[in-house]
């Protein structure tokens, strides 16, 4: 007789649901990545308008295009969304906000911050 091994099942992925508190971290550290990719853009973008007169209308003429503009949004976003979630944990640090129902809070208020901020942004560069 073979015996066939019934493997438990004990992570089902589509009834998982992360707490707030978990999703506003792991999008701090996503919002870190983003930012650190971006910066070197962002230098060099820096780079190229400083270097003469033609390639400060050469970054102009880049940051006409729509796409352009999109991603330097997104940057700023997530660069935003890095300092406001940043501010959040380092107050976290020094003892406020630990219980289960400020962190939540917190977690809520700092995506709101964010959203007002990333609505700022898109203004600023559009």
């Amino acid at each position: 007789m073979v015996k066939t091994k019934q493997r438990p099942v004990n992570l089902d992925l589509q009834t998982i649901r992360f707490p707030i508190t978990a999703i506003a971290s792991i999008l701090h550290r996503v919002s870190g990545v983003i930012t650190f990719f971006a910066l070197a853009i962002l230098l060099g973008l820096l780079a190229e308008s400083l270097q003469s007169a033609e390639g400060f209308a050469n970054v102009q003429s880049i940051m006409d295009n729509f796409l352009v503009k999109l991603i330097i949004w997104a940057s700023l976003s997530a660069l935003m969304y890095h300092i406001v979630g940043g501010i959040r944990h380092l107050i976290m640090d020094m003892g406020y906000w630990e219980e289960l129902d400020s962190a939540s809070s917190s977690a809520k208020i700092s995506f709101i911050i964010t959203a007002v901020l990333a609505v700022l942004m898109g203004v600023i560069v559009w």
